[in-house]
């Protein structure tokens, strides 16, 4: 029987692209794609696949037990990689109550109903799912923030600063005490910030190439001095794929870009591209469309990831520097806005 992997948020931006690399990469794997179409989820994100023998895709609650269960019974998973998780920290300041809803009750509502279907009882696998693996995708925030120097490791003690954050961390805690209390086999990965293709509209990047295209001012929080590690997506999606396959069971892996710029920086380097490829028609700068907004209440100033136990142990590599990633984004959307 080929092996059967339940798949959460596919239809968001990181996990639409993952699926679609791993269905390319495994052929001999099946697919279950879990996703609530929350305002994140978009299955356009998933057009690629609708020919594919080996996906299916079910529209639900990672909170519902009962149709978790279901599916447990139906497919017989032998691995969970669990993308599905509030994540726009602004909304979480506005509605935290969704986020702790989503990522600490849905994410114990998985893990308990895979420790169920495939263990007897603490450290003793029921026969055939020795092997199962959970895979719980999360991030940096949790690590709180860094000064101007310094980076995330996998030994960084938690300090999360914003309810998005906080609820991650305590879905992090979940999964390590399921290693550690019952022997499930789990691994984390926690990613810097991602960008790329079928990001949603409202994130830093897409929004400033769409408001710089339609002429509209280009919101930047603050002084624009937040700095990020700047990940594509696409070098996520190898870096998780391998810490699933690979990763040592109870253990986290960092993942990062050794991409760190600040978002002015990035605003003037999407402006400064647009210039070239898509110049305005009175030949004006798109730079000129920079407007300075509000900052963001606990607004972290820095994350930056140090990558190396997965680079060392596993042997991954990203494949793009931001100037790279940048240019095959801005005509991702372009494309996308244009259409």
């Amino acid at each position: 029987m080929s092996k059967r992997i339940l798949l959460t948020g596919g239809a968001g931006f990181i996990g639409s692209n993952f699926v679609v690399h791993f269905l390319e990469n495994y052929k001999d794997v099946k697919v279950v794609n879990l996703d609530l179409l929350t305002y994140a989820g978009d299955l356009s994100n998933l057009n690629e696949l609708k020919e594919n023998e080996n996906y299916t895709f079910i529209e639900g609650d990672i909170c519902d037990t009962e149709l978790v269960n279901s599916l447990f019974e139906k497919y017989k998973f032998s691995g969970v990689i669990h993308f599905a998780a509030e994540s726009h920290v602004d909304n979480s300041i506005k509605n935290p109550d969704a986020f702790v809803k989503t990522n600490v009750n849905g994410t114990f509502n998985l893990i308990d109903v895979a420790k169920k279907h495939w263990m007897d009882a603490p450290f003793s696998f029921k026969e055939g799912c020795e092997t199962n693996r959970f895979h719980h995708i999360s991030t940096d925030e949790v690590y709180g923030t860094l000064g101007e120097t310094g980076l995330f490791t996998e030994e960084t003690p938690y300090a999360p600063n914003s309810p998005y954050s906080a609820s991650k961390a305590s879905s992090d805690f979940i999964v390590r005490s399921y290693f550690h209390t019952y022997g499930m086999n789990v691994v984390t990965t926690n990613c810097s910030n991602n960008y790329g293709p079928k990001q949603h509209d409202e994130k830093l990047i897409p929004t400033i190439i769409r408001k710089a295209i339609n002429n509209e001012a280009i919101p930047i929080y603050g002084d624009g001095k937040n700095i990020r590690d700047w990940l594509y997506v696409k070098d996520h999606c190898t870096g998780i794929d391998l810490a699933f396959q690979k990763g040592k069971a109870g253990e986290t892996y960092n993942i990062g870009g050794k991409n760190e710029r600040d978002n002015l920086y990035i605003v003037h380097k999407i402006c400064e591209i647009l210039d070239t490829i898509k110049p305005k028609e009175n030949a004006s700068s798109y730079a000129d469309l920079i407007t300075f907004v509000q900052d963001r209440p606990g607004h972290d100033f820095r994350y930056a990831i140090d990558a190396s136990k997965l680079e060392k142990e596993l042997g991954w590599k990203a494949s793009e520097n931001f100037e790279s990633g940048i240019m095959k984004t801005i005509e991702w959307y372009l494309n996308k806005y244009n259409s």
